[in-house]
């Protein structure tokens, strides 16, 4: 009976984040504030009311559009506030009353954050990034050396140089193999921050991202959509491949292990 409450609660939570990450993703790449101006129609700049704000119920009873001009509202918002929810109450179900909880409900909202602007505007912003990384630090390292295990911190800080390591050698390489940038920094910093959460299973969500961003790119291509020559944004591939590893990390590194001879 706990367990469903906190999950409702966590639910509820998690709707009101991914209604401030709208707001993030839509403010932060154009360099307008997160707390001011109050959210307004993008079309005609007119303000949002409360009772048009309510995460998901508006989308829905407003039928996607501005209830004053009839502007179209991205499907972004409602996708965004549902995954954010959703993914809350997974963590919980997974890490359920712990540390592990805080962290971890802070590393998926930067993800779906960090996902939805790279895929918009092809960019993962500093502002962003550098903060998100300076809190997990925070939240990752605080509990080991709280209890004077620094050993407890090593796996945390060898996902952090070998994500951040990995991503920045395929940055230097991609030039002289493809002949194009593959990585930016931005992308070198996420994988920084995913190894810094996830400690060794780094390698599980390099992985998964390699592997989606491939398949991504490849289906594009195929359909025309790009050609070998466009750069493909790969923080949603990176970010699908943290959720990956941190709900099921153990699980595929030992079917991996088990495809070994």
């Amino acid at each position: 009976m706990a367990t469903v409450a906190v999950s409702i609660i966590l639910f509820i939570f998690g709707l009101a984040v991914g209604s401030f990450l709208n707001v993030c993703i839509w403010r932060l790449p154009r360099g307008e504030s997160i707390i001011s101006p109050v959210s307004h129609c993008p079309h005609c700049g007119r303000p949002i009311r409360v009772r048009d704000n309510i995460p998901l119920l508006s989308y829905l009873m407003l039928k996607g559009r501005c209830r004053y001009c009839g502007g179209r509202i991205s499907p972004q918002y409602f996708l965004v506030e549902l995954a954010t929810a959703v993914l809350f109450v997974l963590v919980f179900l997974k890490h359920g009353l712990s540390w592990n909880l805080v962290s971890s409900l802070f590393f998926v909202s930067v993800l779906l954050l960090v996902a939805a602007i790279d895929l918009k505007h092809q960019i993962i912003p500093n502002k962003v990034i550098l903060p998100a990384m300076a809190v997990q630090f925070i939240l990752i390292l605080s509990p080991p050396i709280y209890h004077n295990e620094l050993k407890g911190a090593i796996p945390y800080l060898a996902g952090f140089f070998i994500g951040g390591g990995i991503l920045l050698f395929a940055a230097l390489v991609s030039p002289l193999i493809f002949g194009k940038e593959g990585m930016g920094g931005g992308d070198i910093k996420l994988g920084a921050f995913i190894g810094l959460t996830l400690g060794w299973h780094i390698l599980v969500a390099l992985f998964v991202g390699f592997l989606t961003g491939a398949l991504v790119g490849l289906t594009l291509i195929a359909l025309k959509r790009k050609t070998r020559k466009d750069l493909i944004p790969f923080g949603p591939s990176l970010s699908l491949g943290g959720l990956a590893a941190l709900f099921l990390g153990p699980q595929i590194f030992s079917f991996y292990l088990g495809l070994l001879p």
